[in-house]
């Protein structure tokens, strides 16, 4: 498995930061741990939040948490990398926004793969455009409902091509009648397909089981499924975010593009859903490459629209994902009836993740 390391920051940028070392690890550790704040707020596959994170003195290391992998739904780990990818991001982002420039060493362990990235700030200039973008860590929702009537500009295509383009990814624009057809008929035979699987359906119920699932918006079965309109005004935008591999390294990059796109979608206030089925069937994933992206692979389908604002899922206990942090465990106390309760951290602690079905057969991105 290949290595990918990278520094962000600028040749010949000049150190900053603190003089002192022992300042220096302080301010480090702290933003360290920001960084791990913001990575639990990244989106993922169906809401799983499949990610570990370790903090050192002087790195970050993100894992992935294989138990909430889905083996039927996403067999080969690549929407569970997407999702890592997605973190590791909002990490870069965080450590920009506190100044630090950043090495950052994805998949760097062959006889480890659940190591998603290693992340270490290191005196310089902080990454360019990335700061301006951590208002937005906290304002991004996967948006799950109709958008308003509003063409998307050119301008703004534009914007989001050269900000996938910034982390090696493309993005195909789905606007002809032609490629909304093929989107949309192919969609649908995904939907078919993943509604008939009975794995599929057992990772739905096994999160249901577990309580973390609340009650459906549609079913599996094929009730009730939203699909891809080729004729509605209103999802008239659609792009598809590709890569030029299709491989571990090529899917973690791809989350990192999807989340720089979403978090520049919601700095300008624009709002995003993403669309998986015909990407989680190979036969349909294989002939959407064919009929509209050609050599590159498509890592992901987007709606792109103008909508109000939408709530926010449950995230995981920051406890629960962090370990070897300064910050140690929230308090538990009993509640009125006796219960034993979390204390709250930095992190709005939400409770339970809520993984959402999209009422079409495949899984919604939260």
């Amino acid at each position: 498995m290949s290595t990918q390391t990278s520094r962000t920051s600028p040749p010949g940028a000049q150190p900053v930061g603190p003089a002192a070392p022992e300042l220096e690890v302080d301010e480090r550790m702290r933003a360290l741990e920001d960084a791990a704040d913001a990575a639990l707020l990244a989106p993922s596959v169906h809401g799983s939040q499949p990610w570990l994170i370790v903090l050192h003195r002087d790195r970050l290391e993100l894992r992935a948490d294989r138990t909430r992998q889905l083996p039927s739904l996403d067999p080969s780990g690549r929407e569970l990398l997407q999702s890592l990818g997605a973190a590791l991001f909002n990490v870069r982002v965080a450590l920009a926004a506190r100044g630090w420039a950043v090495e950052t060493d994805r998949l760097p362990r062959p006889d480890d793969p659940d190591v998603a990235a290693v992340v270490r700030p290191v005196p310089g200039a902080p990454e360019p455009r990335l700061p301006v973008l951590a208002d937005a860590l906290h304002l991004r929702r996967t948006h799950r409902a109709g958008f308003l009537a509003e063409e998307v500009p050119d301008e703004l295509l534009h914007h989001l091509r050269a900000a996938a383009a910034a982390e090696d990814g493309a993005l195909v624009t789905v606007r002809s009648e032609e490629r909304r057809r093929l989107v949309a008929e192919l969609t649908r035979e995904a939907d078919a397909v993943l509604a008939g699987d009975p794995g599929c359906r057992a990772d739905l119920a096994r999160w249901r089981a577990q309580g973390r699932v609340p009650p459906p918006a549609g079913q599996v079965d094929g009730s009730r499924r939203r699909t891809v309109d080729s004729d509605s005004g209103e999802d008239r935008t659609f792009v598809l975010l590709t890569s030029r591999a299709d491989d571990p390294m090529a899917w973690l990059r791809s989350g990192e593009a999807l989340e720089r796109v979403l978090l520049e979608l919601t700095r300008l206030g624009w709002a995003a859903s993403p669309l998986t089925q015909a990407l989680e069937v190979p036969m349909t994933r294989a002939r959407l490459r064919s009929g509209a992206t050609w050599e590159s692979h498509p890592q992901m389908l987007l709606r792109i629209g103008f909508a109000e604002p939408h709530p926010d899922i449950r995230r995981r206990h920051r406890d629960d994902v962090v370990s070897s942090c300064t910050r140690g465990r929230p308090a538990r106390v009993r509640d009125q009836d006796g219960r034993l309760t979390r204390g709250h951290d930095s992190t709005r602690d939400r409770g339970a993740p809520v993984p959402v079905s999209d009422g079409r057969g495949g899984t919604t991105w939260t």
